[in-house]
């Protein structure tokens, strides 16, 4: 499997301009300096997302040919690679097709032979890059290899590219389309997807898939579009010539219906004219991620699994794949062009040293974000519009079931207490992966909420779609608009974290906690008996901004307690109870996945029921001790972990003064006891990225991991 953001340049004979990931149509000549530039900086500003090598393939001189460039680790050897080359750089060209590819590995080691784009012969006949996994890949090779193929790499997209291959061959009498040709092999495939297909025998033409894996086309033009959204094809749609109307969708789980739409004709909105009726040069951008293309266009349109875009004379088809023999259209017919909210100066490092360090300190802001315009301080009013007509049956839940994976696993684990105080509803948290395995009883009445940052996690997808399936009520807790599954439940939150770029998710924790936050109080607000709890939450709220900034002043201590106490340890055990349960989890995580030193997070009321023996002079331990109804139980896990000659690092209070002297503490602001884990997660994040720096190790590259986790 390869996790990456697809990137082309393509440049022919047509009076207009399109960009697929810098892949470009246009009649200006350029050199091939300025096209592997594009590329470069396209692959480079991905590259935060974890990966492990990168490759692209670039046009020749001669007539079908394809100069390959690989290199194992980041996209400046690559840059190095060609540098040394003696590729003419200098030649001008008008027409030339470009592929440029991260790669995260998992089918085979990292390595120049496993780098994409990966071809299906050594005449390069199909050129393939892939993000996802597939599945049936190894039976795929093995049929291939039966019939005479031969491998060059150990990825299952190599099997892809080899299978297009043994299709077209076996149909020399009756050549297919590029579109039918990859129709073909898709339903060969399993797993989860998204591909790009290129071809000599096809010049000029893209043809990029989907299914499960994040896919978007972004869309530049000089003037204003005459349609804001573009006709998808179903079979038997080209053999009607006449102009057809396009309807607006009527999917239950649609949330974003496009108001009353202009009749415009297929072939009108494929050809996306401007206002006068006029066709206008345009530029279409296809990548697995929006942060890749902000810079170029705000403007895309997101495909659909199962859906087939080709790109060729100037016009974008999206056909769909019928893997349901009886014709039923399962989506909507047409494909919305929805505006970006980024910036680019978002997804750079501006002042900071490292991404993470500055969505650490972004956090204030984005907290800020996440509140802006649904909570009314002075009327102690929450308004979620997302939720609103859902309410009244998210009240009568019989359970609320949180759905989630690695970080939004643990802020719907902080939030739980909560929920379950002021809605009275039992609730139950979920691990996505363990919950499938499962098979987890789901009923109708039941409210499945799914959290995650960027709203493509495969095992999150799977679950929610399991429970669509049984008929519950699925609430989507995203960061990002447009995601699979902000368009695949039936209401929801966006978080307003603004773009995480580094693989951390520091940004998304507390806001993802902030809006579980607003959800539970929206839910409660019903009941009066609640009204002054409420409110409490509410002016703590208010608060946090200002507590947040106050805890990141501390970051010079911070940096010395991790240079000092910590940095030479080989484990570290983080323990609390309660709220802070969650903070611990966490912290613990981002400590293993950022410095590699083993952490766990422990409830400090399991401490005798095994934990304890690990405690002696020799082992760091750091304990949450901030001032809730629990605190004086944890005070006795204190107790019993200095009794055995630890010597622990306290998370506590300002002003707390139960803490005896001598004792190491960061020292945090008090606020509501449900709120507090937001600000008692900062110093851990502090420490884990500190803890990094002093063993030297690239925190925004952490290895074997990557930003978004998009397979199984």
């Amino acid at each position: 499997m390869s996790r990456a953001f697809e990137q082309f340049r393509l440049k022919c004979h047509h009076d207009w301009v399109a960009i697929f990931s810098n892949l470009t149509y246009s009649l200006r000549f350029a050199d091939r300096k300025e096209i592997l530039e594009i590329l470069c900086t396209g692959l480079a500003r991905q590259e935060y997302r974890g990966y492990d090598s990168a490759g692209l393939g670039i046009d020749g001189d001669k007539t079908n040919e394809i100069v390959f460039f690989k290199e194992v680790g980041k996209v400046a050897g690559l840059r190095q690679r060609i540098a040394e080359s003696t590729i003419d750089t200098t030649k001008t060209v008008i027409s030339q097709v470009s592929i440029a590819h991260t790669r995260w590995a998992t089918h085979g080691p990292p390595s120049v032979a496993n780098c994409h784009p990966l071809r299906s012969d050594v005449n390069n006949e199909f050129i393939v890059v892939h993000n996802g996994i597939v599945t049936n890949a190894i039976a795929l090779r093995q049929v291939l290899q039966k019939r005479g193929f031969k491998f060059e790499s150990d990825t299952d997209t190599e099997a892809v590219a080899i299978l297009t291959k043994y299709v077209y061959d076996s149909r020399p009498d009756k050549r297919m389309t590029f579109t039918a040709l990859v129709k073909t092999v898709l339903k060969e495939l399993e797993g989860s997807f998204a591909l790009v297909f290129k071809s000599i025998h096809f010049p000029n033409e893209i043809v990029t898939a989907r299914r499960g894996s994040p896919l978007l086309i972004g869309v530049k033009t000089d003037k204003k579009l005459k349609v804001d959204f573009l006709d998808v094809e179903f079979a038997g749609a080209e053999a009607d010539t006449k102009a057809e109307s396009l309807a607006v969708p009527t999917s239950p789980t649609s949330r974003l219906a496009p108001p009353s739409l202009p009749k415009v004709s297929r072939r009108r909105s494929r050809n996306f004219m401007s206002e006068d009726g006029m066709p206008q040069p345009i530029e279409f951008f296809i990548a697995s991620d929006a942060s890749a293309i902000v810079e170029h266009t705000k403007r895309v349109l997101y495909l659909e699994d199962d859906d087939i875009a080709h790109i060729a004379e100037g016009q974008l088809h999206i056909h769909r794949l019928r893997r349901d023999e009886s014709g039923k259209a399962e989506t909507p017919a047409i494909r919305n062009i929805e505006t970006l909210e980024i910036e680019i100066a978002e997804i750079m490092k501006g002042k900071f040293d490292h991404f993470m360090q500055k969505e650490i300190y972004e956090q204030p802001e984005s907290v800020v974000n996440t509140m802006r315009g649904r909570v009314n301080f002075d009327d102690y009013k929450i308004t979620l519009g997302g939720l609103r007509a859902y309410l009244h049956i998210m009240r009568r839940g019989r359970r609320i079931v949180f759905c989630a994976c690695g970080t939004s696993y643990h802020s719907a684990l902080a939030t739980r207490a909560i929920f379950e105080e002021l809605t009275e509803i039992p609730v139950s948290v979920e691990l996505a992966s363990d919950f499938l395995d499962r098979k987890t009883p789901i009923f109708r009445d039941d409210i499945c909420v799914f959290v995650s940052q960027s709203g493509e996690t495969a095992d999150t997808i799977l679950a929610l779609r399991y429970c669509l399936e049984r008929g519950a009520l699925c609430v989507g807790v995203v960061n990002t608009v447009g995601s699979t599954i902000s368009r695949e439940t039936h209401c929801g939150i966006h978080i307003n974290a603004g773009p995480e770029v580094g693989v951390a998710s520091t940004k998304a924790y507390t806001s993802q906690y902030i809006a579980l936050m607003l959800m539970a109080l929206q839910l409660s607000e019903d009941r009066i008996s609640f009204t002054e709890r409420r409110n409490q939450i509410i002016d703590g709220l208010r608060a946090l901004p200002a507590q947040i900034k106050s805890v990141l002043e501390n970051d010079k201590s911070l940096r010395e307690l991790a240079n000092s106490l910590l940095a030479n340890s080989r484990s570290l055990l983080l323990m609390g109870r309660g709220y802070q349960h969650a903070t611990c989890l966490e912290g613990a995580l981002k400590i293993k996945e950022i410095s590699y030193m083993h952490s766990e997070g422990i409830l400090a009321g399991e401490l005798k029921h095994g934990p304890l023996a690990l405690i002696d002079e020799n082992m760091p331990v750091i304990i949450i001790m901030t001032q809730d109804s629990l605190y004086p139980k944890v005070q006795s896990a204190f107790e019993q972990i200095t009794a055995r000659k630890a010597h622990p690092i306290v998370v506590c209070n300002e002003g707390d003064t139960g803490i005896k002297a001598g004792v190491k503490t960061i020292r945090v602001p008090r606020t509501m006891d449900c709120l507090q884990g937001l600000l008692n997660i900062i110093p851990l994040q502090l420490l884990s990225y500190h803890l990094a720096i002093k063993n030297g190790f690239d925190v925004d590259f952490p290895r074997n991991l990557a930003k978004s986790v998009t397979t199984e």
